[in-house]
């Protein structure tokens, strides 16, 4: 009884996520411009697989991963379809995202961390007065995901693809190695996936 009394709360708590938070850094009027244009490319999503065949292999696959975390087949499948969509897009690998927000929200679409940050990618707010748009909603599934994979993709890129310290500036945790290896684990242990051989390659 006693310890169902201290994990109460915890139970009926709102959804809150205890990852750190982006931490603001002046930038270059031309990187602001930069992100600004991929934040706000409301291009109609087109596929990111390369065939149906792919698209039916990753999606059953990660569904499968995917499905005691979020328990609707429809929800599931439009999540992972935006996932794999919006990473592939800034030039990252859907499974290290997936291993991302797995990490950052425990797939919780409404997580809140103690600084501020919001939603599946954990996004902090400054982000939207600083490259997006007044309107901008971050716990809205594209839109979280396209900040926050554009916010990734940004660090990869002042860190000259060093995934461990661009992992530490995501999560304001730069210089310490247990934020990017809990990532860096999610991904290898849970999400790592090796798409099967196209029938119509030569062996």
């Amino acid at each position: 009884m006693r310890r169902l009394i201290l994990i109460l709360p915890v139970l009926l708590s709102p959804a809150v996520a205890w990852a750190g938070a982006q931490q603001y850094e002046p930038l270059s009027d031309s990187v602001r411009a930069a992100l600004s244009g991929v934040i706000a490319d409301q291009a109609p999503p087109a596929s990111s697989f390369r065939g149906p065949i792919e698209a039916a292999d990753w999606l059953t696959e990660m569904s499968r991963r995917l499905e005691k975390r979020m328990p609707n087949r429809d929800n599931r499948h439009e999540f992972l379809r935006a996932v794999h969509y919006e990473a592939t897009r800034a030039g990252l690998d859907p499974q290290l995202v997936l291993g991302l927000i797995q990490v950052e929200s425990g797939f919780k679409k409404y997580a809140v961390s103690k600084a501020g940050a919001r939603g599946f990618m954990q996004v902090m707010p400054f982000w939207v007065r600083l490259i997006g748009r007044a309107d901008d909603n971050l716990f809205h599934l594209r839109a979280n995901l396209r900040y926050g994979c554009t916010i990734l993709r940004h660090y990869l890129d002042i860190e000259r693809g060093d995934l461990f310290r661009a992992l530490g500036r995501y999560n304001g945790s730069l210089g310490r190695s247990e934020y990017p290896n809990r990532v860096r684990s999610a991904w290898q242990k849970q999400w790592l996936y090796e798409p099967r051989p196209s029938p119509d390659k030569k062996r």
